[in-house]
């Protein structure tokens, strides 16, 4: 039958289609509601089409001062991270040295470790240091797991990488800086960049490890978390939506410019 026919050739189609309509229904629900304008607290049922959230994003009141909290936390864990784990992976690659294959398996436990154990575990730590819980135990928290996850991605592109483009840099009389800047940095950037953002969205969004070790500061998802208890305002959705659309416009413009560059190869 041709239906049948057709389907089997657009099978992986298909199922690659519903998978992300799966995965973006929940960014398509929350986008919709932050154009809702509820009769209650609690912004679950569709009442009436406003933009009064948008225009007053900062409306309720400590909102904006915990997305501040959590924006400034994830640009230093990423920062932080990166720096780090880039250079850990390229020791871990370039180098042979006691202990290498015991550092590459902890790398990996923060990924493995369930976060609520990691949580206890840091809280432990900080009271038996003596330390002050708030914004800087939370930005030690997020270094320490967000690390993993770059070290993983930068090492796998490091693992890729030709080392003869660097010995033929070196054979045309360029230093080791400049090689490191103009030949071995652009090769690893991608990963690099896929470490960072992948830093940045797991800082921001994480809850568990946090709401351990915050003490009296509130990060946006404390804040959430607790104003699901007493009603949902509609900025938080607002929020949402904004993140989500920066993040789209990121990856458009990588695109764009990964075309670019393979077009001017070409």
């Amino acid at each position: 039958m041709p239906v049948v026919n057709w389907l089997k050739r657009h099978l992986v189609v298909i199922a690659g289609v519903l998978t992300l309509a799966y995965l973006l229904l929940p960014n398509v629900i929350v986008t919709v509601f932050s154009f809702n304008k509820p009769k209650g607290r609690f912004n679950y049922q569709w009442q009436q089409f406003s933009l009064d959230a948008w225009k007053q994003p900062c409306g309720v009141a400590d909102m904006c001062n915990s997305l501040s909290i959590s924006l400034q936390i994830a640009v230093w864990a990423t920062l932080g991270a990166t720096v780090l784990g880039t250079m850990i992976s390229f020791a871990l690659v370039r180098y042979r040295f006691r202990a290498r294959g015991a550092i590459n398996s902890l790398i990996f436990l923060p990924m493995a470790m369930p976060e609520v154990v990691m949580a206890a575990s840091l809280l432990t730590l900080f009271l038996n240091m003596g330390a002050q819980l708030g914004f800087w135990t939370i930005l030690i928290a997020h270094v320490m797991f967000c690390l993993s996850f770059v070290v993983t991605a930068v090492k796998a592109r490091v693992m890729s990488m030709d080392p003869r483009l660097e010995e033929a840099a070196r054979d045309l009389y360029a230093g080791p800086v400049q090689t490191f800047l103009r030949v071995t940095l652009p090769i690893a950037a991608p990963g690099i960049a896929a470490g960072a953002l992948l830093s940045f969205a797991l800082s921001f969004d994480d809850f568990i490890i946090t709401n351990f070790n915050a003490g009296s500061t509130v990060t946006f998802p404390m804040f959430v978390w607790g104003s699901a208890q007493r009603g949902t305002p509609v900025q938080i959705n607002v929020i949402g939506t904004a993140m989500f659309l920066l993040a789209v416009v990121l990856v458009l413009v990588s695109m764009l410019i990964n075309n670019r560059r393979n077009s001017q190869k070409a």
